[in-house]
């Protein structure tokens, strides 16, 4: 597996409402058109955060690969910009699996191959009583997440996601949409045979069918998010058994599902402020 290294800012120079002209880094957002044997499967647009590991973890997420052995080799080449992926045994009907595609919601737009529904009764996330997660801890790790040197902090235009066991952080991605953001966390597990039922995983992303999906299948229970949550994310979430958070920010978060998971704190709420008497006027 190489490498490929690349830079994650550009300098470009802007005309403020000032009227003023200087420098500011924007995200250097390129295409990584992925081939596996030699045939092209999809060109994915990316920051070009651990390229290797995107396209691992995109594969996983996809249901081409299972395993760590099934891929022999993945080679980044950022001058032809692409992903080269040599399989141990090849993907059986890989071009009948890929014909149906639906393209997913929000920025960096994501794929999913085939059906993203059939495999849903195949996940079993731990239950209740061995993966949960305290007040205290949630806002650790938002903590941990605001104090983090980050592209966003420098650039903003991307996405973050990270992995949590316990209050450690155990990695943090970036990129131009969280699609990417979450399949290169899943390549990383998957190098280095990390499980994900004792973990909590945060995204800036909204809580999508897809991101639902991909965190079930990395078998997380436990989803946080600075964003919000759909209905269908909802639903799958509930139908999982997975506990997500939303607009967890600061000391303010929303559990929307899961709520057998979480060991809540409640905060005391400021006392209602006295309201005057109102006398009514005798006719």
């Amino acid at each position: 597996m190489t490498h490929a290294g690349v830079a994650l800012l550009r300098d470009i120079e802007i005309l403020d409402q000032h009227g003023v002209r200087r420098s500011i880094q924007i995200p250097a957002e390129r295409p990584l058109t992925v081939f596996i044997d030699k045939r092209e499967l999809v060109t994915l647009m990316t920051l070009g955060v651990r390229p290797e590991l995107l396209v691992l973890g995109y594969l996983l997420n996809q249901r081409l690969i299972t395993r760590l052995t099934d891929v022999t080799s993945i080679t980044v080449d950022w001058e032809v910009n692409a992903a080269a992926v040599t399989t141990s045994a090849g993907i059986a009907d890989l071009e009948a699996r890929t014909a149906h595609r639906t393209v997913t919601t929000g920025c960096g737009q994501g794929t999913v191959f085939g059906d993203a529904m059939t495999a849903l009764g195949d996940i079993q996330l731990p239950n209740a009583r061995s993966a949960r997660i305290t007040q205290t801890q949630l806002y650790g790790l938002l903590d941990t997440l605001r104090q983090r040197d980050s592209v966003h902090r420098r650039a903003g235009s991307v996405h973050g996601c990270a992995l949590f066991e316990g209050k450690r952080m155990l990695v943090f991605v970036e990129d131009v949409g969280r699609h990417n953001a979450i399949d290169t966390i899943a390549g990383w597990m998957l190098m280095h045979g990390v499980t994900g039922a004792n973990k909590v995983f945060f995204t800036t992303g909204r809580l999508t069918s897809e991101m639902v999906i991909k965190a079930a299948q990395m078998g997380v229970p436990i989803v946080v998010s600075r964003n919000g949550v759909t209905a269908m994310g909802h639903d799958l979430a509930s139908q999982l058994g997975m506990t997500l958070f939303g607009r967890a920010a600061n000391r303010h978060f929303l559990c929307y599902t899961g709520f057998d998971r979480f060991d809540a704190e409640p905060e005391l709420q400021p006392e209602a402020q006295q309201q005057p008497e109102v006398h009514a006027i005798a006719d």
